[in-house]
């Protein structure tokens, strides 16, 4: 049985990049990365906010108790990592944004959550504030 996020990946691909239902009239891309201990590619189908050049994704986890292990993949990747964008994949530059470390974290939060309209609800949900990951489409 296919899984909600391979559900979401299919209809992406099949849809040239554009979903429907609960993700229409949102951006979304497909982010591709390597596992830091496996080595083994996953993707992660996530809503992306625009920020001029970049997007930003937002590690949420639909409000979970943990970051959802994309966020430290991501992380852990020195270099570009590839990002599928309607119909295009291609390289991208990219860099985690975390709350109480990096300056620019409420400014972009904000801009996500502002994009997000399910980002209160995940507010409610835990105590963390999420990590966002600046995307830049080469």
């Amino acid at each position: 049985m296919a899984s909600f996020n391979d559900t979401i990946i299919e209809q992406f691909r099949a849809n040239d990049g554009v979903l429907g239902g609960h993700f229409e009239g949102k951006e979304t891309l497909l982010l591709h990365t390597p596992g830091r201990k496996t080595g083994k590619v996953t993707i992660n189908p996530l809503v992306a906010a625009s920020d001029g050049d970049s997007f930003i994704v937002c590690g949420s986890a639909g409000g979970g108790p943990s970051d959802p292990v994309w966020v430290a993949n991501l992380e852990a990747v020195d270099g570009p990592v590839t990002v599928e964008y309607h119909t295009d994949t291609v390289k991208a530059d990219h860099r985690v944004v975390r709350p109480g470390r990096d300056d620019d974290w409420d400014r972009l939060y904000g801009i996500w959550r502002a994009y997000w309209p399910d980002a209160a609800d995940y507010e409610k949900k835990t105590d963390r504030k999420f990590p966002v990951a600046v995307i830049t489409l080469r």
